[in-house]
């Protein structure tokens, strides 16, 4: 027969396992999450400034970049928004009869 201590000591040391390992992975998850948001972050703010013949070895020059990428990151969320509304507006029923003579079926 099986102690019912045992059982509880069992359950509780595999509870207590599972929470720390879901702390990490929640800990993991944002660590991946800042990486992705570093590297968009650098690339996308070194395709807006681009071919601006900005200078960002001087303040005015960083502040134009800054001043740049946070317009085109506006734009970019605007554009979500808009595409967004225009999914949620879209009509994504199904046709409900289809006409057999329309098809292109010569039998």
């Amino acid at each position: 027969m099986v102690n019912p201590v045992l059982v509880l000591v069992i359950v509780l040391a595999v509870a207590i396992w599972l929470i720390i390992e879901f702390k990490r992975f929640r800990h993991k998850i944002l660590a991946v999450f800042l990486i992705l948001l570093l590297v968009f972050t650098y690339f996308s703010f070194s395709a807006v400034i681009k071919d601006k013949g900005l200078d960002l070895k001087t303040v005015d020059g960083m502040k134009q970049a800054g001043k740049l990428y946070l317009l085109w990151l506006g734009n970019a969320f605007n554009n979500v928004k808009v595409v967004t509304s225009n999914v949620i507006n879209m009509d994504w029923r199904g046709n409900e009869t289809v006409d057999i003579n329309t098809t292109g079926n010569s039998s």
